[in-house]
């Protein structure tokens, strides 16, 4: 099935990430995955994300659509059939503000969205985010203000340190699926 093309802005992409015990990780993946390490440990976590104008790319922005997601992700590595390492992230849940998305996720969208409430404040000042999936299964709040640097506390030494270990995991899987989807 060929898919339409679509036109749209995202309007706001955060990616918040933690390091999980690789054991821990690895129970939530399935064959052929491993967790990626980073200094000893799986890095996980969740792409924020706000898309606005989607729409078939023929038609007016003003005809699109707007919604919150969450891809809740695992930085993976895995055996390909020639042998290679390769690289990507697993996506074992997405969550959505978008009843169009929770309906058509997996036909039109990669995966299946989940319903999920979001209350975000975003302007000059900061994010403060708020996301609680309608199964229950999901919470997160977020507060964040622009920086210049990392906080003390991150495992990544620079931003280009964490950039790099992202940039060769392109390819994001989804549970029940084979083929690559998007990463977001």
């Amino acid at each position: 099935m060929r898919l339409p093309s679509i036109s749209g802005k995202i309007r706001r992409r955060i990616l918040v990430n933690f390091r999980v015990q690789p054991e821990i990780a690895q129970r939530l993946l399935p064959p052929p995955f491993r967790p990626k390490l980073y200094d000893g440990h799986a890095v996980a976590g969740i792409c924020l994300i706000r898309l606005e104008e989607i729409r078939p790319w023929h038609l007016p922005a003003v005809l699109g659509m707007s919604s919150e997601n969450a891809a809740h992700r695992i930085a993976v590595c895995w055996t390909g059939p020639d042998g290679a390492e390769q690289e990507g992230v697993y996506i074992p849940r997405r969550d959505t503000s978008s009843l169009f998305n929770h309906l058509v996720g997996g036909r039109l969208f990669p995966g299946h969205h989940h319903r999920a409430r979001f209350e975000v404040r975003d302007d000059d000042e900061g994010i403060d985010f708020a996301m609680r999936a309608a199964d229950g299964a999901v919470a997160v709040e977020l507060q964040a203000r622009e920086t210049d640097r990392l906080p003390p506390t991150s495992r990544f030494r620079s931003l280009d340190d964490a950039s790099a270990f992202f940039r060769t995991g392109s390819l994001g899987y989804r549970p029940a699926r084979a083929a690559p989807s998007s990463t977001g």
